[in-house]
């Protein structure tokens, strides 16, 4: 088995790797418990890592790439894309 160590990005600093457990989630997404599932299943959002046979958690990574690449609403309707 792997110990804990931080990987290396092309001589840059380490990338400590953080996981998020389904609370934290919840409260980083602003997304309930069974619309992160539904998209989950819909492939509209990132799929949770095995820790355990009962415990999944999510890569912190994984979740600021999702929120980053949703779309800006201004006024309640998306803004256009900018070239």
């Amino acid at each position: 088995m792997r110990h804990a160590q931080a990987d290396v990005d092309a001589g840059g600093p380490p990338i400590v790797p953080v996981l998020l457990r389904l609370p934290s989630v919840i409260s980083v997404t602003g997304l309930g418990r069974s619309t992160i599932y539904r998209l989950m299943a819909d492939g509209g959002f990132p799929k949770p890592v095995r820790l355990a046979p009962r415990a999944v958690a999510w890569r912190r990574v994984d979740i600021d790439e999702w929120t980053i690449a949703r779309p800006v609403v201004a006024h309640g309707r998306p803004s256009p894309k900018q070239s």
